[in-house]
């Protein structure tokens, strides 16, 4: 058995420790193989090496915490210890992408989600492609935030078209957030699925985090990041190419649509339509098409997506 000592220095032990050295128990009942004691400002860890890692991740997290937040709570415990479990079930029936906040496990649900997970995982450029509730952007951002936390790259950028504004902001007031929230706002919620406040105020403020409008893509090489761009149905043929330029060494990048849902003036073709006919026969992009057999949201969705697919308004004129 090998062991480590995590010294803790200039911090008040309580505030890091907990009341009775409760925060230290809590990561010593998530490692029942390992032994975990303190004793003054030294944290004894005992255990094999890849248990003694992850341990000290944690408490260098809790640490960090520390330094920027002045508290370490027993619910932020337990986010870290989340945070660095194994990315599978006990069972080992399903991949972990991350956890939630609130401590639970965010999976690919359908088999065209792992399909997805796995056309990610080996190549650099992958279109999801399915309507409505189908979990296309959520499993992308989930993709995202476990890249970001294994240290595979530096950033997260994500990006989409903000039609309904034109992608001219400019009349709009307030700064660029407030300008761009309410198109970004299915985004900012699934990151907060995943990420503690706390923790996504520090990525977003620190830009390691980038939420933005597509206008602001033009003009960058986007290295060592995962890129996702939303809602691509509602891109020019124009913006799209913009966009698949941007591309930099070192980075992923998945673009999510859906075709029944294109915002864009009648006679305007998607550019994510034209995008996908232009690059099929690229054997190194990946091509993921979601359905209603996908929808993950309340069971009637799937209803009314079937539904939608099978109408045709030309029976209902008059």
């Amino acid at each position: 058995m090998l062991e480590k000592i995590f010294t803790i220095e200039n911090i008040p032990l309580v505030d890091f420790l907990g009341v009775e050295n409760q925060n230290i128990k809590e990561i010593a009942s998530a490692f029942p193989d390992s032994k975990i004691t303190s004793r003054g400002n030294e944290i004894r860890i005992q255990g094999t090496a890849p248990q003694i890692l992850r341990i000290n991740e944690i408490l260098d997290s809790l640490l960090y915490h520390y330094n920027m937040y002045g508290k370490v709570t027993q619910e932020n415990v337990i986010t870290y210890i989340n945070e660095e479990s194994l990315d599978k079930r006990k069972d080992g029936s399903e991949e972990v992408l991350v956890f939630g906040t609130r401590g639970h496990q965010i999976c690919p649900q359908t088999s065209n989600q792992r399909l997805l997970v796995k056309a990610v995982e080996t190549k650099d450029l992958v279109f999801a492609i399915g309507p409505a509730g189908t979990g296309k952007t959520y499993v992308s951002v989930a993709l995202a935030v476990r890249a970001l936390k294994n240290k595979e790259i530096k950033k997260i950028i994500i990006t989409r078209p903000a039609v309904e504004a034109g992608e001219n902001l400019g009349f709009l007031p307030g700064d660029l957030a407030e300008k761009i929230d309410p198109y970004l706002r299915p985004i900012y919620d699934a990151l907060s699925d995943m990420l503690p406040s706390e923790k996504l105020r520090y990525y977003r403020e620190n830009n390691i985090i980038e939420i933005a409008p597509l206008a602001y893509m033009r003009g960058r090489t986007l290295n060592n990041a995962y890129i996702l761009l939303d809602e691509a149905q509602n891109t020019t043929s124009m913006q799209i190419k913009m966009f698949l330029t941007r591309m930099g060494p070192d980075s992923k990048v998945i673009i999510t649509g859906d075709r029944t849902q294109i915002d864009l003036p009648k006679k305007q073709r998607s550019g994510l339509i034209e995008a996908m006919d232009v690059l099929a026969s690229v054997k190194e992009i990946g091509f993921v098409e979601l359905d209603e057999r996908d929808v993950v949201r309340h069971q009637l969705v799937k209803k009314i997506v079937k539904a939608y697919n099978k109408y045709d308004p030309s029976n209902n004129r008059k």
